[in-house]
């Protein structure tokens, strides 16, 4: 028999220790792509949950413009009403208001004129009557 040398036990040492690192490495290797995998079937899940929401949202915003446009023909509408209105006002005023004031101002006159010996307070006014 051949006697073991000490190269040759350093040897065979070695050659267990890079075994081991060998089925260490692979085993983290393993361990690596089983986390690859369970992450792409996250992603995928994620990503067939985010779609139909992602469609949803869209289909939302898409409904809340035209509510919007909806909105700006009314308060178009409004603004346009109030400004026929006022400018209704503005003609009533000027054609019929210094006539009805006038027409006003004279009754009061001549009531005031035939009713003159009534009782005045001190304000020059007539009280009232019972």
């Amino acid at each position: 028999m051949d006697s073991v040398s000490l190269g040759d036990i350093a040897g065979m040492v070695a050659a267990l220790a890079f075994a081991f690192l060998v089925f260490r490495l692979g085993s983290v290797i393993g361990k690596a792509g089983k986390i690859l995998d369970e992450t792409r079937v996250s992603v995928r899940t994620t990503t067939e949950n985010v779609q139909p929401t992602l469609l949803k949202l869209t289909d939302t915003v898409s409904l809340t413009n035209e509510q919007l446009a909806r909105v700006d023909t009314i308060t178009t509408n409004v603004s346009a009403i109030t400004t026929n209105a006022s400018a209704l006002t503005s003609l009533f005023a000027a054609t019929l208001g210094s006539p009805v004031v006038k027409v006003a101002a004279f009754t009061y006159g001549v009531r005031s004129a035939l009713g003159g010996g009534g009782q005045r307070n001190a304000g020059g006014r007539r009280r009232r009557r019972g």
